[in-house]
């Protein structure tokens, strides 16, 4: 498969290759049958123009391909944020703030990505444009029936998984980096919202959207962290035996499928072989989140708010299941929303003091492998029976999906996820995750468990 960022930037740094001759390899993947519908906007002459700049080797990225969600403004391009309800907006004026950032560190910009409508979603699928399949950055093309990549950074993990790309600049709400990470078999890490400016993107949640990066490997990871936050991560030698780790049971662990649950179980045992010390823990609190959301949700009412105006004229232009979501915002009061923010930040503090005393959480990323394109797909209005089972099976996967994911987003928090299948298996992914700003600790304990899983 690709290399990883890391390897790339050291042979272009011993001479054996150069940022253009990586352009031109990625542009013929980007190019390829399997990164069919990964790009809404491909920019390959004018990235294979910019690669050749001998100023940017000097940079942090070399010159090296990166691809950008298409909810991030780019001077002088459209920002339809996956739907056609914007397409006739203005083209931006500025670079959203992560997208100069990973520019000035040198990255190229080989296209922009698909996406879900308006990133409500954790599936994948866009009706309007076409949906990519999921493929493994580890092993290749998935086996048998187009499978869903995970949402809504479908494009940007399609086009990292592939080798198109290094870095996939997407956004995280609810899971957006990590469900199409553990989906395609790669690394997606979402930072402390905080951390990185969302200016400059069409906004799901204004409390809970988070600009972040899809990698090949959790050392990208780091690097891909340090441009779009601007700061350096603490490195630490300590070993896995060091790191105090606890894998929560409860909602983490139900309904896992096979795939999942197999991949899941014999990565522990193979950390605790490696001299992870790792217990488990009830975590109670962590299903209080129902009661939390009983009103309502930050993505619905923030979203609603955001829409109003565009859902008056161009309600039947919108992806109906994405518009069935942002409506439920229009439910929500005043009180409601306050109500929730307050039931947050009481929950965060219970949260807050329930994993204290642990460096990292330890869960599967989704409970269950991609499924498969087609039995999702939108109601056609041919057979009603056929559409409702869609529908009923794509609301099931997509609260699947977001389940364990959402609840980081809800603390706070920051998590990576990293594949730990092995060849012959479907793609899934292991969340390591804890709360606010302890984004380094995750990071260097992801190195750790990166290479006690290399083997699998």
């Amino acid at each position: 498969m690709a290399q990883d960022l890391d390897s790339t930037l050291r042979l272009l740094h011993a001479g054996t290759t150069s940022a253009a001759a990586q352009m031109q390899a990625c542009i013929a993947r980007a190019q390829a049958p399997e990164s069919r519908h990964a790009f809404s906007l491909p920019l390959f002459d004018q990235a294979a123009s910019a690669a050749r700049d001998p100023d940017l080797a000097h940079r942090p990225l070399a010159g090296l391909a990166i691809s950008v969600k298409d909810l991030f403004d780019m001077q002088g391009l459209p920002c339809p944020a996956g739907s056609t309800v914007l397409a006739g907006a203005p083209p931006a004026t500025h670079d959203a703030p992560a997208v100069a950032r990973l520019k000035a560190a040198g990255g190229v910009v080989i296209g922009r990505t698909h996406m879900v409508e308006f990133a409500f979603s954790g599936v994948g699928t866009n009706p309007h444009f076409g949906t990519p399949a999921a493929f493994d950055g580890r092993f290749g093309a998935l086996p048998g029936p187009a499978r869903v990549p995970g949402g809504s950074s479908s494009g940007a993990a399609v086009s990292v998984a592939t080798g198109a790309a290094f870095i996939g600049l997407g956004s995280d709400t609810g899971g957006s980096i990590r469900i199409p990470a553990a989906l395609c078999g790669i690394v997606g890490f979402k930072n402390t919202a905080r951390l990185v400016p969302t200016q400059g993107a069409v906004p799901l949640s204004s409390t809970l959207d988070t600009a972040c990066a899809l990698t090949r490997s959790v050392r990208d990871a780091v690097l891909a962290h340090e441009i779009l936050a601007a700061r350096r991560v603490t490195r630490s030698p300590a070993p896995l035996s060091a790191w105090r780790l606890a894998v929560p049971g409860g909602m983490f662990l139900q309904d896992l499928d096979d795939a999942v649950r197999t991949a899941f179980e014999r990565s522990i045992a193979r950390l605790r072989a490696a001299g992870a010390q790792i217990q488990e823990i009830a975590l109670p609190e962590s299903a209080e989140l129902s009661g939390v959301y009983l009103r309502g949700s930050f993505s619905a009412a923030e979203s609603y708010a955001w829409h109003r105006h565009l859902l008056a004229e161009h309600a039947a232009a919108y992806d109906p299941r994405v518009r069935a979501r942002i409506a439920l915002g229009a439910n929500m009061s005043a009180a409601d929303y306050l109500d929730l923010v307050r039931a947050r930040r009481a929950w965060i503090a219970r949260m807050g003091s329930a994993i204290d005393g642990f460096d990292a959480l330890l869960s599967p990323t989704v409970p269950i492998a991609a499924p498969t394109i087609a039995s999702l797909a939108p109601a056609d209005g041919t057979d009603a029976a056929q559409d409702a089972a869609r529908d009923a099976a794509f609301q099931r996967a997509n609260a699947l999906l977001l389940r364990n994911t959402s609840m980081v987003n809800m603390l706070d928090g920051c998590a990576l996820s990293l594949p730990c299948h092995v060849r012959g298996e479907l793609p899934v992914g292991l969340m390591v995750w804890h709360g606010a700003l302890r984004d380094d600790a995750v990071l260097n304990i992801g190195l750790r468990i990166e290479e006690a899983l290399l083997e699998q």
